[in-house]
């Protein structure tokens, strides 16, 4: 395969060339390190090539796409960084989807995943969340994918739209788990939300990426996620067990902010139904195999999407 990554230098992409490169796929990456750490992508390799610029940029992206000509494009490139900058988050995740599928369909290639943010589903009416279930995203990088799922939907492309539980894996710099490790190392304050969240072993997402880049598997829109669903305080205790730190008591429990949604699992029947794939690993493996790494490879920043609810300091 020719494989086109955008957003390769972040925690999915990179997790996706570090598993394919040994296959003797070429991989060629767009990224502008908004979010990416570039020290994430191997130099000096002869199958993998790197560009720096965003997906906005259309005249980069039609350039790379006619350069390259990839048979294969992963589209994991979003803003999240600023849940305040609505044109960033339009820039890259809509208009930037739009560039990306334009150039796709222009290179006629074979399959076409797109990434998704399961919160496109807003304020759920039923939990675990059916992939048919109306989407009601509440904040602007929600609504910004969401956008841009759906000119992916609308392209013609071979096309697969994973809407994401939270994935465990290495370099994972965003939510609960990476500030916890780090807070708690440092002896530092912590509170949790009242946020209930599925989460996903690397392991098993690579194990379902490979079954979606095969050449005339199954289209659509597919929830990924085991299907089950942990709440914050669950997170704490699993991380704290895992560097064996005492768990504050009492707890700090906090109702989620006006942007986030109280309870997000993901119904994966659908995909199971079409791919026969199922999450194999378990949540208390997967968060302690995330602490080892985090111990072996330290946390270079922490990053989300939410405004910090009233009265969260994190001094």
């Amino acid at each position: 395969m020719r494989i086109l990554v955008t957003g390769g230098a972040g925690c999915l992409g990179s997790n996706l060339i570090e598993h394919w490169l040994p296959q003797g796929h070429d991989i060629l990456v767009i990224d502008n390190f908004a979010t990416g750490n570039r020290e994430t992508l191997p130099s000096g390799l002869p199958k993998l090539a790197m560009v720096e610029g965003s997906v906005a940029d259309r005249a980069l992206v039609e350039r790379v796409f006619a350069d390259f000509a990839p048979t294969h494009v992963v589209h994991s490139a979003a803003a999240y960084k600023d849940p305040d900058d609505w044109r960033e988050d339009v820039a890259s995740n809509v208009l930037g989807s739009v560039n990306v599928v334009a150039a796709a369909r222009t290179a006629k290639v074979e399959r076409f995943v797109n990434f998704q943010t399961a919160l496109c589903y807003g304020a759920p009416e039923q939990v675990p969340i059916p992939v048919d279930h109306p989407c009601r995203p509440v904040a602007s990088y929600g609504i910004s994918k969401t956008a841009g799922e759906a000119y992916v939907a609308a392209s013609g492309l071979p096309f697969v739209s994973l809407r994401l539980a939270s994935i465990i894996g290495p370099r994972l710099t965003i939510g609960a788990i990476p500030t916890f490790y780090q807070r708690l190392k440092a002896g530092k304050s912590v509170f949790c939300t009242t946020a209930v969240r599925d989460f996903l072993a690397m392991s098993d997402f690579l194990a379902f990426m490979d079954l979606a880049m095969k050449t005339g598997a199954p289209t659509g829109i597919f929830n990924l996620g085991p299907g089950k669903g942990h709440s914050i305080k669950d997170v704490l205790v699993a991380v704290a067990g895992a560097i064996d730190a005492a768990v504050p008591d009492p707890i700090d429990i906090r109702p989620v902010g006006a942007d986030d949604v109280e309870t997000v699992v993901l119904d994966p029947a659908e995909t199971t139904r079409a791919f026969g794939w199922k999450a194999q690993v378990s949540f208390e493996k997967a968060i302690a195999d995330m602490v080892r790494w985090y111990d072996a490879h330290g946390i270079s920043a922490i990053h989300t999407h939410l405004k910090a609810p009233a009265g969260s300091a994190r001094s």
